[in-house]
């Protein structure tokens, strides 16, 4: 049985050599994730070109994932060194100008714009989450006064959030803008924007990505309370979403945070876009070889909720076990997978939709080959639509996405089941094309089946959406 579902691997201190990379991709990693929250310029354009030479060496496609640091809100250090905490502690949080003459615990924070709109009874979360408070008194201009719902230490230069508000701070920082600009140079595949809160913020980026003459897909981690409450709107201008439950899970009650994981989704099979959840999903390898069955648990229900990528942060940018953690995910995956096809795949509900006529054709195609137990269904697809079709379809088989076009390639490489692959451009004719590459690939054997998905144009047009599925078998006598 083929693996669908897709592992996202971090590079970091722990992966940066060629030998470690190699083992990630035998091991089933096909995206890696360049955090650029740590590390320079020297660090990514290593890891990009460690992951070129595989790409070269393996045939696979391997996608290369920038995510891009936001803005991250730290408290600043003015000397006062940490505060220890016990539950009913009252501290004050205000800018540095505040500090000055202070005898109460004093937390700092130098961007004014995050006291404004804040009000009593407002939640804070210092050091993610490890130490909550609630506002108590508005003291003055950028000097609030909270009391600690529970106990710990609060060291300075440590992240702060305000879950439930509206961050005032534009997601794209002018560290993003560099390194957006190091991302463009050195070739990445797809970007990843933090603390996206409305659609606007994914237009801001691709407007700023064209200034480098580029136009990548964009993928919006879901971080904020406010993008929940317009993820209709964010996933029409996304081209993928992220679950990141880390700083989701400090805006949300947690015990909300599993509900909210289904529904987000749910939404991204809706509209057939790849959905990644990330955040800790088996963070106990980081210095285990052996997963909890909590986490392992995690992983397969983020599988049977419809996630398309599974992603690994520290487990493998700083674990001791890498490896062993994406083998391991790998296996997970083997196992539910088989679950998941016991019975068959359950049609997903895509409402309207279906009046779609590629999205009609997909479910067809989808549908013929899970009754004729094909080997595979093999789509040309130039814009990489059509292969997303498909893979919300969940199919048994494995959707071999075509496409001349490597940033489609790339992208396609991150949803659920699918294969992309280089057609022969030197023929036109779309099924021709899929037909030549069912011969010419080595996956396939003589009498395997496969169904084609591709668009022949009509007279006069020079595009057009998918029109065409047929069944066809793979014969030696073909065989150039």
């Amino acid at each position: 049985m083929d693996r669908h579902i897709k592992i996202i691997a971090t590079l970091g201190p722990g992966t940066e050599s060629y030998e470690a990379v190699k083992e990630l991709v035998e091991s089933g990693a096909k995206i890696f994730r360049l955090n650029f929250s740590h590390g320079g310029k020297e660090f990514f354009a290593k890891m990009v070109e460690i992951i070129r030479r595989l790409e070269q060496e393996t045939g696979l496609t391997l996608t290369v994932l920038q995510d891009l640091s936001g803005p991250k809100i730290r408290t600043c250090d003015v000397g006062l060194g940490a505060i220890e905490v016990t539950k009913g502690t009252e501290v004050l949080l205000g800018t540095p100008d505040k500090a000055e003459g202070v005898t109460e615990p004093f937390i700092c924070l130098n961007i004014p714009e995050m006291f404004q709109g804040v009000k009593v009874g407002d939640p804070v979360a210092l050091s993610d989450g490890m130490i909550r408070f609630n506002v108590v008194k508005i003291e003055g201009e950028n000097l609030i006064r909270l009391k600690a719902a529970n106990s710990g230490m609060c060291p300075p230069r440590k992240g702060i959030t305000f879950p439930g508000t509206k961050t005032p701070l534009a997601p794209l920082t002018d560290k993003d803008k560099a390194d957006l600009a190091i991302g463009m140079e050195l070739g990445v595949d797809v970007v990843a924007m933090s603390f996206v809160q409305k659609p606007e913020d994914i237009r801001h980026l691709r407007k700023e990505m064209l200034k480098h003459g580029r136009g990548l897909p964009i993928i919006a981690k879901l971080e904020r309370t406010a993008a929940l409450d317009c993820l209709d709107q964010i996933l029409q201008e996304a081209d993928g979403i992220m679950v990141a439950r880390g700083d989701l899970g400090l805006e949300l009650d947690l015990a909300e945070l599993p509900v909210a994981q289904k529904r987000i989704i749910k939404q991204c099979n809706q509209a057939g876009k790849p959905v990644i959840v990330a955040t800790q999903m088996l963070l106990s390898m980081v210095n285990s070889p052996m997963a909890t069955r909590a986490e392992t648990t995690d992983v397969a229900n983020a599988i049977l909720d419809g996630a398309d990528c599974v992603m690994l942060s520290e487990e493998t940018a700083i674990g001791n076990y890498p490896g062993e953690t994406v083998r391991f995910m790998r296996k997970i995956a083997y196992q539910i997978e088989a679950f998941m096809f016991e019975s068959g795949p359950e049609e997903l509900d895509r409402g309207g939709a279906r009046d779609n006529p590629s999205t009609f054709l997909a479910y067809a195609a989808a549908m013929l080959a899970r009754k004729t137990k094909a080997r595979a269904i093999v789509c040309h697809s130039t814009s990489g639509a059509t292969s997303r079709l498909l893979s919300s379809c969940r199919p048994g088989q494995s959707v071999y996405a075509l496409s001349s076009d490597p940033i489609v390639r790339h992208f396609t490489n991150l949803s659920w089941g699918v294969i992309p692959a280089i057609p022969l451009d030197v023929i036109h004719d779309h099924q021709e094309r899929a037909e030549v590459f069912v011969r010419q690939c080595p996956d396939f054997v003589e009498g395997d089946i496969v169904i084609i998905t591709a668009g022949q144009p009509e007279q006069g047009k020079s595009t057009t959406q998918t029109n065409v599925v047929k069944l066809y078998e793979k014969l030696i006598k073909e065989e150039d």
